[in-house]
């Protein structure tokens, strides 16, 4: 087919051939990369009829014509109907959801559309027309915000300027834990922060993982975004300490001793604590299997549905899979066990009934443990307690896509064109979901999704929010500069956020870092949804933003897991890691790279010292302590409503929990803090940093 034809086919399906990278400089893509994307998407075009076929299909997706099963829209504002013709002159109800009704009548002439009476309270209700029957997702004028959790709180404060502490869960440490952060530190640690001053606790994702896989733990690769990590239960809180050390016994061995080595170590060594875990909860199962109360757990099935039994389908067979030595992924499965609908699978799920309970019991204690630490939070008195992080894609070869297959696309993963930090750009093998099928659908599987991140926090960061307006997406197996920007439907995607936020009464952060397009951070704004300030970042030039001329409209944090912690960053060791690795920016040397960075320390302590808080000379960079302490001070000083610190810095560590490019050549997701949860935030320097944060919030308020 002509170029004409296949761009004139990309340009229909959302597909942008025309971009511009993070230098400002135009690019196209090329179009066999145009070509391969199309083809994954669902729409081939090599040949004539392919071609003839795909656009006649996406013009009935496209077409105004064409009756949603979905529709969104505002509290307050008139939802308009397109052309269409079907319903001219039939009677209509608007069922909502409290039990009231509007009845009406199209007009008969419906070529121009029309609009629906206006409703006023926000909520999934239902249009119903004969034998056809649309849903109405009615969102509020924007999210759940930082005031309205003041104002729900039971601890409700004047104070509109909140703080908060974010931490990488498998990092805690506490006594028995067995070598991984789990759901009892978190409650733990909620408990603590809350007692310093701490409004709300940051969480890395806690996902389902590959429970068979102990080798993949990365929090943002995870199988299902709909379930939760196995691993960071807490096997002392499933049938009580006793039963957790019989079944500890009953493995044998030195199964004792090895999790008190676990326990000790400076990394976590994920396949040996995981196998050891899993393995300990499914003698916990066993028990429970002969005299626990089975009530609770049977509620939590039924309540689970069929996504919790297709999530434990997909983890026995994965694991059966792997364990008769055949290939796992599941796209390379036998044809009957591809689809989770397949006579095979029944067959399976009925063979191996008691593998499939373990996985469902699992996430029964997941959810428990998660539960708990929200409500440990809030007890505590955080009016916003857990914000859950919602990762932006799950991995192609597991629970999700295989469950989800005809709402996720098959054959492209999310990643990130080159930018100033990713010189090579980035390919995760993460699925995206198919905007095509999201509106075919009735975005069914992305509310789920929503409403699976919501069901245990006070709030949720949506990690790359970009994505909600465009996502790049890759080939597999080609690299990131073989992608190209696929659109979203936005504005639905944000009221189905907003609504959802305020049926949760949580609270919503997007990460918006990287190559933003303009005005992007307006929208977010404008729908409520707070975007991320991180300090290095917030500069004109050379010069760093005072604290005052930070925006209200999204949080202020010193760094992000991606990115150095201030102690780090002041030492120089991102650079040390970067020379090691070769991941320099293309034509820099190490030393006009610390150079730069000896520049940009001078003009942030200039910063700090014209804002008051810094005195003095600007410290050695090896003892960067009151830098370190001044930062958090300018940082928090912001106008933000929620400032953030992530416990790294509260520490003063200089490790940055992963190193974004690498995988094997950095312990990534694998440090632990230096402290068990008990005595963490009590150590003198990091209470003066959380006392500080106190200050600062308190002070901006006054000001």
């Amino acid at each position: 087919m002509s170029d004409a034809h296949i761009l004139e086919l990309a340009k229909a399906a959302g597909l942008a051939r025309d971009w511009t990278n993070a230098s400002g400089q135009p690019k196209q893509v090329a179009t066999d990369d145009l070509r391969a994307i199309l083809e994954a998407l669902g729409f081939p075009c090599t040949g004539e009829t392919q071609c003839r076929d795909s656009t006649a299909r996406l013009a009935e997706l496209n077409s105004p014509h064409t009756i949603p099963l979905l529709l969104t829209g505002t509290v307050g504002r008139a939802l308009r109907l397109g052309p269409l013709t079907a319903l001219a002159g039939r009677e209509f109800r608007i069922e909502l959801d409290d039990g009231a009704r509007i009845d009406g009548r199209f007009p008969a002439d419906m070529s121009a559309g029309t609009e629906l009476p206006v409703i006023e309270h926000f909520g999934y209700h239902r249009l119903l027309a004969g034998d056809v029957d649309i849903t109405l997702a009615i969102a509020p004028p924007h999210c759940f915000g930082v005031t309205d959790a003041i104002a729900a709180s039971a601890a409700a404060t004047d104070d509109p300027r909140l703080w908060g502490l974010g931490v990488q869960l498998y990092s805690l440490r506490r006594s028995g834990d067995g070598g991984i952060g789990d759901f009892t530190g978190l409650s733990e640690l909620a408990r603590s922060a809350a007692r310093h001053g701490a409004a709300a606790l940051a969480i890395s994702p806690v996902h389902a993982m590959f429970s068979a896989d102990v080798h993949r733990f990365s929090p943002y690769g995870p199988s299902s975004r709909l379930f939760l990590n196995a691993l960071h239960i807490d096997p002392a809180s499933v049938l009580g300490p006793d039963a957790m050390q019989a079944a500890l016994a009953a493995l044998g061995g030195d199964a004792v001793s090895r999790m008190a080595r676990l326990e000790q170590e400076e990394l976590i060594a994920w396949p040996e604590a995981a196998t050891l875990r899993l393995a300990l909860l499914r003698k916990l199962y066993a028990q429970f299997r002969i005299g626990g109360d089975q009530s609770d757990f049977d509620s939590f099935r039924r309540e689970g549905g069929g996504a919790l039994h297709d999530h434990a389908r997909f983890e026995a067979l994965h694991a059966w899979r792997l364990a008769q030595g055949e290939d796992a992924y599941w796209q390379n499965w036998p044809e009957g066990l591809r689809n989770p609908r397949a006579a095979d699978v029944e067959k399976f799920a009925r063979q191996h009934a008691d593998d499939i309970g373990f996985h469902e019991f699992l996430q029964w204690q997941a959810a428990r443990g998660l539960q708990g630490a929200q409500k440990a939070a809030r007890a505590a008195g955080m009016p916003i307690g857990l914000i859950a992080d919602l990762a932006v894609g799950a991995d192609n070869g597991g629970s999700q896509a295989w469950s989800r297959q005809t709402e996720i696309i098959n054959g492209l993963s999310v990643g990130a064109p080159p930018d100033l930090l990713n010189t090579r750009g980035q390919s995760w093998g993460l699925g995206a979901f198919s905007p095509h099928a999201m509106k075919a659908k009735g975005f069914g599987a992305y509310i789920e999704m929503l409403r699976a991140t919501f069901a245990y926090a006070g709030g949720a960061r949506i990690d790359h929010v970009l994505g909600l307006g465009r996502l790049w997406l890759v080939p597999q197996h080609a690299s990131s500069e073989h992608g190209a920007y696929l659109q979203y439907p936005m504005q639905d995607l944000l009221r189905l956020i907003a609504l959802e936020s305020w049926l949760h009464r949580a609270i919503v952060i997007g990460e918006d870092l990287g190559t933003v397009p303009a005005g992007f951070d307006m929208q977010l704004a404008q729908a409520g949804l707070l975007g991320i300030r991180v300090l290095m970042f917030q500069r004109d030039g050379e010069r760093f933003l005072r604290p005052d001329e930070w925006p209200r409209h999204a949080i202020a944090t010193t760094t992000t897991h991606d990115l150095p912690t201030i102690a780090g960053w002041w030492q120089g060791r991102d650079i040390d890691w970067r020379v090691k690795l070769d991941l320099l920016e293309p034509g820099q040397t190490e030393g006009e790279a610390r150079h730069m960075r000896a520049r940009e320390r001078s003009a942030l302590w200039r910063a700090m010292s014209e804002t008051g808080f810094a005195h003095g000379d600007a410290p050695p960079t090896h003892a960067g302590t009151a830098s370190l302490d001044a930062a958090i001070g300018f940082m928090s000083a912001t106008p933000s409503p929620l400032a953030m610190l992530p416990v790294e810095d509260a520490l003063g560590l200089s490790e940055q929990p992963n190193l974004p490019g690498t995988i094997e050549t950095h312990p990534n997701w694998r440090r632990r803090l230096p402290q068990t949860v008990d005595v963490l935030l009590d150590d003198p320097a990091a209470a003066g940093r959380l006392a500080i944060m106190n200050r600062s919030r308190s002070a901006t308020e006054k000001s």
